[in-house]
């Protein structure tokens, strides 16, 4: 973690829950240049994630929150055995094997073609597996959206609404970690809460490891177990969130200040 010492680096590893078994999601020594400049946009950065929870990151513009948050599936390739998933090196897996496992939301949603049903059986479909029009509408209601819509053309659905078809579309290959980059940003505050209830009741009832990137302190503060605190760069802090006004870093406190 770059200029981290020693005792703050163990304190961000044992906040990740490593006494519970170890974590869902490791990262080690992660560090990416941008392609055009050379400049380090990640530097060194170490991460534990433990299994079953919300782990909200957060910090300036630019810091490399979303960067972080795209290694973890491989959108972009990190260094051989620089993150795992429940111990395994992400390098070593079937990069549409681990993107099943690894799911990730963005901030804009893409419609395919065709009804909602359609959109939500697209990742199945590929494997051979047709969801019942019951699973279809039990994903739906997972991702706090009315059932009814199941045959209702995606191209016909607001952007909160298409947000949740992209969400239950990303449930139905039964993911094991959840990316979210910055899933709330374009939608309305009525849009927002209904993500931030979904996210909250996937934890509960699936148990799934949720990782997003959020430019909302208050909605970090609303939804998740954990914050990530990121830099220039570095992981500086993990926090419980009812902690963060203890950060001591002065540009997360500067941020956190401000925001």
């Amino acid at each position: 973690m770059g200029s981290a010492s020693d005792d703050s680096r163990e304190h961000l590893l044992d906040v990740g829950g490593l006494a519970a078994g170890g974590p869902k999601i490791r990262v080690r020594g992660l560090r990416r240049r941008a392609e055009a400049s050379g400049e380090e946009i990640l530097r060194g950065v170490d991460l534990d994630v433990p299994g079953g929870v919300v782990m909200g990151v957060i910090g300036p513009s630019g810091s490399g929150k979303s960067t972080l948050l795209r290694a973890l599936n491989r959108l972009w390739e990190p260094a051989p055995g620089a993150v795992t998933l429940d111990g395994a090196d992400i390098c070593g897996m079937d990069v549409l094997a681990l993107r099943r496992k690894v799911g990730m939301l963005f901030q804009l949603p893409a419609m395919f073609d065709g009804s909602v049903a359609d959109n939500v059986r697209y990742g199945p479909q590929l494997r051979g597996k047709k969801l019942t029009e019951a699973e279809v509408k039990g994903l739906l209601s997972l991702s706090d959206l009315d059932p009814a819509l199941s045959s209702r053309p995606a191209s016909e659905l607001s952007v909160g609404q298409a947000q949740r078809v992209a969400l239950a579309r990303t449930l139905a290959n039964d993911p094991e970690v959840l990316l979210l980059d910055e899933p709330t940003s374009a939608l309305d505050p009525i849009s927002t809460q209904n993500i931030e209830e979904a996210i909250v009741r996937l934890k509960k009832a699936r148990g799934l490891t949720t990782v997003i990137v959020s430019h909302s302190v208050k909605q970090i503060q609303r939804i998740a177990d954990l914050v990530c605190l990121v830099v220039d760069g570095e992981v500086v802090e993990v926090l419980a969130p009812s902690d963060l006004s203890e950060a001591k870093h002065p540009m997360a406190r500067r941020f956190l200040e401000l925001s």
